[in-house]
């Protein structure tokens, strides 16, 4: 087909639509089941999700379930709550499950707004906030890690600090339910006398929702082209989101990809809490912040741009008119992009959909206001691609070393069983995914930027038979090096056979973040097809 026949994108809201969530999200709390259990105990819905049938489907299938966490301040307790959307709707209320959650939500914007006052009730900090001297940002971490002597977690959010008449920058501690500062905790929070990164944080771009996904349809020529499913962030799946998520992406016709996504993402620093810093952390992917995207809005969260949208890597500012997913065509690519953001720092979420098959997907990096991030620490991102190559079954995958691993021997050779493998640029190493039964294959290629794994970003590749229960290591935020860990070994434990079956390939870029590369960067593999 001529290269200069333009692409053509239409984007069709999928159930269920936001107005529907909404409206359960507003209502779950008077739910006669949440009455019961919280009895009428102060408390606060942190998180409502729609869950996709974990089963694969041949089409798209709406979401008919939901989890959603609530917290209970007086008892400092975490409710999960899960059930049929229908169900959870007050005015017809239906069976719910309601049980105890250990891991701590991440604080909604209208709990942080919370938290910030209560920072700006203290004696040491409400005057200079109040006089301008001091102004709030959300920080790492938001939520912190704090035990009472006899054992009881208490909530505690993190509230970020910034000098305005000069350049010191500090992080402290909530108590949610007390409503007061921790001070006893200020040393061990990040702290500094100059501040990271040049650019002021800036979250004031109108909401868009938290619900929202479209099917996306890419023609030239009166072709089809591309066929996919696009989640926006804030809906996307796995235990902290997984950014701009992509479902039953078909390519000519053809199944290409059941999912694609980022549903791991940590950062470890080199100086072990140097400042309060880390020493790791466990990011999250479905926090949207504000970029700069300008066109028609087709669903709440997503926009198609006439030209393309800018992020903080194209601005150096962290302000924008949009969050959620743009979509605009660059040349023969589509190109679909969010910005996200985990306390100071800030993520780019990207895929590059071009006309001759190949899908490029990026992660990028940069941060705003902070006195952790102009000291060494590396980044690490972590794919996971649902190949399902002319179907879910039988693929299988193959490595290709050049020169060979055994010399004289073939270039590609099977792995047949669940295995963890390196990067070799020296032997331009790459993996396929091939359907046995046809001649269809897609190829992942390394980024030449994507770096290598070291004893904390502990691999580069695994292939894996899939499983629909591990979309990833269930490992919430923690600041824990030991947890915050990607454990993606565990996933091939004992190892399963390979050959012939529905297989998933994850893949890890790793990139450090210095005074080197303030101004961020973009990683990622290729993947491009073969004989399609």
């Amino acid at each position: 087909m001529p290269d200069e026949l333009d692409l053509e994108i239409q984007a069709k809201p999928v159930a269920p639509l936001e107005r529907d969530v909404s409206r359960i999200r507003e209502g779950l709390l008077q739910h006669p089941s949440v009455l019961k259990t919280l009895d009428g105990a102060r408390a606060r819905l942190l998180s409502l999700v729609p869950e996709p049938d974990p089963r694969k489907t041949e089409e798209p299938q709406p979401s008919d379930r939901f989890t959603a966490r609530v917290y209970d301040y007086d008892a400092e307790r975490v409710l999960a709550i899960s059930g049929d959307l229908r169900a959870a709707d007050p005015r017809a209320p239906g069976d719910l499950d309601i049980t105890a959650h250990v891991a701590q939500p991440l604080p909604t914007t209208e709990e942080f707004a919370e938290a910030a006052a209560i920072v700006g009730e203290d004696p040491e900090f409400g005057e200079q906030i109040r006089s301008g001297t001091i102004t709030v940002f959300r920080p790492m971490p938001p939520v912190v890690e704090h035990e009472d002597p006899d054992g009881r977690v208490r909530r505690v959010l993190g509230v970020g600090l910034l000098g305005t008449q000069d350049d010191r920058v500090q992080v402290v501690g909530a108590l949610m339910a007390e409503r007061r500062v921790l001070h006893d905790l200020t040393e061990r929070l990040p702290h500094g006398a100059a501040r990271c990164e040049p650019t002021a944080p800036d979250d004031r771009c109108a909401g868009t929702g938290t619900t929202g996904q479209v099917n996306l349809t890419v023609t030239q020529g009166g072709q089809t082209l591309w066929q996919l499913q696009v989640v926006r962030p804030a809906a996307s799946s796995g235990t902290n989101g997984s950014g701009v998520e992509l479902r039953h992406v078909r390519y000519r016709g053809r199944t290409v990809l059941y999912r694609a996504h980022v549903p791991i993402l940590n950062v470890e620093y080199v100086q072990a809490t140097a400042g309060g810093c880390g020493p790791t952390y466990r990011d999250w992917q479905n926090s949207e912040a504000c970029f700069q995207a300008t066109g028609q809005n087709v669903a709440p969260g997503f926009r198609i741009c006439p030209s393309p949208a800018l992020t903080i890597l194209d601005t150096g500012t962290d302000t924008g008119n949009f969050r959620g997913v743009a979509i605009y065509v660059l040349g023969q690519e589509v190109v679909l992009v969010s910005e996200l953001m985990a306390g100071w720092y800030r993520y780019i979420s990207q895929w590059r959909l071009h006309a001759n098959g190949t899908i490029r997907p990026r992660f990028g990096f940069a941060g705003v206001n902070n006195p952790c991030t102009c000291r060494e620490h590396r980044h690490h991102v972590y794919w996971r691609f649902d190949f399902d190559v002319g179907g879910a079954s039988p693929n299988t995958v193959e490595e290709f070393n050049d020169p060979p691993l055994i010399p004289g021997g073939s270039n590609w050779h099977t792995k047949s069983w669940e295995i963890r493998r390196p990067r070799d640029p020296a032997r331009h190493r790459r993996w396929r995914v091939r359907n046995t039964a046809g001649r269809q294959a897609y190829h992942l290629t390394p980024g030449a930027t994507d770096g290598t794994q070291d004893a904390y970003g502990v691999g580069d590749l695994w292939a894996l038979r899939y499983r629909s229960t591990e979309l990833d290591d269930g490992q919430h935020f923690t600041t824990d090096p030991q947890l915050s860990r990607a454990r993606l070994d565990a996933l091939r434990s004992p190892a399963e056979p390979l050959n012939d079956t529905d297989v998933v390939l994850w893949y890890a870029a790793h990139f450090t973040h210095d005074a080197a590369h303030s101004h961020g960067h973009l990683v990622g593999p290729d993947l491009t097809p073969e004989n399609w």
